[in-house]
C-alpha cells in the first residue's frame, strides 16, 4: 500500500538537552571524536541502530531515558563542554583570520557530490570523500569555504541478490528533514534563492 502523507516526528528535549539538537545539525560531530562520545553515550544500543547518525539517533531514544538524562549532572557537564568547544570552532578565529586583511570573504567550492558522513548519503566514492574531506579542512582552518553541490532525492544505492541470483538495486528516497541539514532562509522566512551568473 502506499502512503497517503509521511510526517517526520522530531523529538521534544528537555530544556537542559537543548544543545544536542545544534551538535547533531553541524556536520562537525562526524570528524569530532569526542560529540561523537557524547552522542554515544546517550544510549550506545540506539547509537549503533542509527548508524551513529545523531539526528536517527535522537528520534529513537525514549523520553524516558532523556528526562533521566536531562537531570545527569554528569552528562549535563560533557554537554555543555562539547556545546562550548563547537561555539567557539563556530565564533572563534582560526588560521584563516589570522591571515590578514584581503583575503576573500566567502570561496565557493562546486561538486556534485560531498562525502561528509555516511549520515548524509550525498555521494558515490572518491570524488566526493575529496570534496568533504576539503570541506572539513577548510572549516578546521576557519577558511570561508562554502560548498555548492545538488541534493539528490535518492541516496546510493544497496544491492541484494534476487532468489534467482539476480543482483537488485534498491535507492532509497531520501527525506531532507531526517538529514542533518536545515533550510537556509532569508530574514522574512522564505527560503533562500541564489542566482549565479555563469559565463558564456
Amino acid at each position: 500500500m502506499k502512503a497517503i502523507r509521511r510526517f517526520t516526528v522530531r523529538p521534544v528535549l528537555p530544556e537542559p538537552l537543548r544543545p544536542l539538537s545544534d551538535l547533531a545539525r553541524n556536520l562537525r560531530w562526524s570528524w569530532h571524536a569526542e560529540t561523537r562520545d557524547l552522542f554515544q553515550s546517550v544510549d550506545p544500543g540506539h547509537w549503533a541502530a542509527a548508524e551513529g547518525d545523531p539526528v536517527r539517533l535522537l528520534g529513537r531514544v525514549s523520553p524516558a531515558r532523556l528526562a533521566e538524562l536531562a537531570e545527569d549532572r554528569r552528562f549535563l557537564r560533557r554537554l555543555t563542554a562539547v556545546a562550548d568547544d563547537l561555539d567557539d570552532y563556530v565564533t572563534g578565529d582560526r588560521w584563516y583570520q589570522q591571515q590578514g586583511d584581503g583575503l576573500p570573504a566567502a570561496v565557493a567550492y562546486f561538486s556534485p557530490e560531498f562525502g561528509i558522513t555516511a549520515a548524509l548519503p550525498q555521494y558515490s566514492g572518491g570524488l566526493g570523500i575529496l570534496a568533504g574531506d576539503h570541506l572539513k579542512a577548510a572549516s578546521d582552518l576557519g577558511a570561508p569555504l562554502i560548498g555548492v553541490g545538488l541534493l539528490y532525492r535518492h541516496g546510493y544505492f544497496r544491492q541484494t541478490l534476487s532468489r534467482d541470483g539476480w543482483q537488485q538495486e534498491h535507492y532509497p528516497v531520501l527525506d531532507p528533514n531526517e538529514l542533518p541539514l536545515v533550510q537556509l532562509k532569508e530574514d522574512d522566512g522564505t527560503p533562500a534563492h541564489v542566482s549565479l551568473a555563469l559565463p558564456g
